[in-house]
């Protein structure tokens, strides 16, 4: 393997499937934790939102946590890629805007995982939106307002 940064060795042999369901995972740069600031979260929500509006991706379940988020969706007509660059770019011009900061938001790359077709999608779901509580930034998880799933 030619010797690459790790977020560049993050892309070698990534595949991506239309209609595949995903977890997705990025960071903010030096996971500076933005997002405690609720405010700046709802902007990275409206970018998840937008995805689902444009038909990018069908958004399943997420947590925005102050220095990361994860994201789970099904995978619509972009390529993986595509829809990450446009959710971390239009979500730095966002909050960079609304907190009056420049530069960037969040480190290169991102984690993702498909799904096997028999993995509990509830489940997942569950652990996913339960970060917070795992973190121990809320007792119960309705406190924690960065939070969303269609099964809820």
């Amino acid at each position: 393997m030619p010797d690459l940064p790790a977020s560049h060795r993050l892309r070698i042999g990534r595949y991506a499937e239309s209609n595949r369901i995903y977890l997705l995972t990025t960071n903010t740069l030096h996971r500076e934790p933005v997002f405690k600031d609720f405010r700046l979260g709802r902007l990275v929500i409206e970018q998840f939102r937008m995805a689902q509006e444009q038909c990018w991706a069908n958004s399943l379940a997420w947590v925005v946590m102050p220095d990361h988020f994860h994201w789970l969706i099904e995978l619509q007509q972009d390529s993986m890629s595509e829809l990450m660059q446009k959710t971390k770019s239009l979500s730095t011009r966002a909050v960079n805007m609304s907190a009056r900061r420049k530069g960037s938001l969040w480190q290169q790359g991102y984690h993702d995982r498909a799904l096997r077709r028999d993995e509990d999608l509830v489940k997942l779901a569950r652990y996913v939106v339960a970060n917070p509580l795992r973190a121990g930034l809320v007792e119960k998880l309705g406190d924690y307002p960065l939070w969303d799933a269609i099964w809820v």
